[in-house]
């Protein structure tokens, strides 16, 4: 018997055809162009530009104007606290990694030694023989002293020849009076300023500075020669929203400057409370006339002011035709002040 076979049920699948060799590539997207950034300035050029102004205040701190507030009266007043711009400066460097600001510290770091590195040093040079210095002592008392007699004790310990003591009220005068008698037999006393001395006091005369009585001089008779001695307590100044007011206390030191240039005395020496430091170009009439011995003869800058924290030197001792051999700052005493004395070679 003869079988046929089944027809295929499936069917051959197409072949597809290959792609076209010769296709079009898509287009690829655009590019983002480039953020335009601003040029990269240098770390610390702020810091750098600081330092440099601020050594040139201090360079020409004689040349800042007083015509605004008296703003170079004070920054002159607070010269040498100025310093304390290059450590601060300095850490700013550190913090920023800026070699450009730690160079540029270098200035300010240089004009401060230059103005003040000899002032660090001891510039005492001994008293010489036995009998040809003089001590003297200034001391602004305070009205406001709770123990005038313990100052007085606490000043005569000090061995002074001469003693100039301003803001003496009229309930304090008699204590000093009392308790300094032994140690110094002469004494002339004038409003609010008073000189103790253990050589005779003459020709005892006020010098009208302000129209109450704030100086007075006389002459010391020493064993080496006369001296003229000043007292003086120039006027008070005041930091405010005025500025540094010290009107007052410049005409004083005018009239004061017109008496010591008129000192016949070959031999002078200012002690008192000037209310303004040796820098101040404001009192540069007395201080042009007057060496510091605080300044030639002192070790560091003798701050007076306040008394229990100085930061000021107001206080301060002046001569003319003496040599300064040895200057310092006593400890405080009852007063806001602390008291200044020197010795003295003819």
């Amino acid at each position: 018997m003869t079988t046929e076979e089944e027809p295929s049920t499936r069917a051959d699948a197409p072949t597809p055809s290959p792609a076209p060799t010769n296709a079009t590539p898509a287009p690829s997207p655009p590019r983002a162009s480039p953020a335009l950034t601003p040029p990269q300035r240098p770390p610390g050029r702020l810091l750098a530009l600081a330092a440099l102004l601020s050594a040139a205040l201090m360079a020409l701190h004689a040349h800042l104007p007083n015509t605004a507030l008296n703003l170079g009266s004070l920054f002159q007043t607070l010269l040498p606290w100025t310093g304390l711009a290059v450590p601060a400066l300095l850490a700013l460097a550190a913090v920023r990694r800026s070699q450009v600001a730690a160079v540029a510290v270098l200035a300010p770091a240089l004009v401060w030694a230059t103005l003040f590195g000899p002032t660090l040093t001891d510039k005492a040079k001994g008293t010489g023989a036995t009998g040809q210095g003089l001590t003297v002592l200034s001391h602004n008392v305070d009205e406001a002293n709770p123990d005038p007699a313990g100052t007085a004790r606490a000043l005569a310990g000090a061995k002074a020849d001469v003693l100039a003591l301003v803001e003496l009220s009229e309930e304090s005068t008699p204590v000093y009076e009392r308790e300094l008698a032994a140690a110094y037999p002469h004494h002339a006393v004038l409003g609010g300023v008073g000189l103790w001395s253990r050589h005779r006091l003459t020709a005892v005369a006020e010098v009208e500075i302000m129209p109450w009585t704030r100086a007075m001089r006389a002459t010391a008779a020493t064993p080496e020669g006369p001296v003229a001695v000043y007292a003086a307590h120039l006027a008070s100044v005041r930091v405010s929203g005025a500025g540094f007011t010290t009107a007052r206390r410049n005409e004083a030191a005018r009239v004061l400057a017109a008496a010591v240039r008129a000192e016949p005395a070959p031999r002078v020496v200012v002690l008192g409370d000037f209310n303004g430091t040796y820098q101040d170009r404001a009192l540069a009439p007395v201080t042009s006339q007057l060496r510091s011995a605080q300044r030639e003869a002192g070790d560091g800058f003798g701050f007076t002011y306040p008394a229990g924290f100085p930061v000021v030197r107001i206080d301060d001792v002046l001569v003319k035709g003496m040599d300064p051999r040895a200057s310092w700052t006593l400890p405080a005493t009852g007063s806001d002040h602390r008291p200044v004395a020197a010795t003295l070679r003819f």
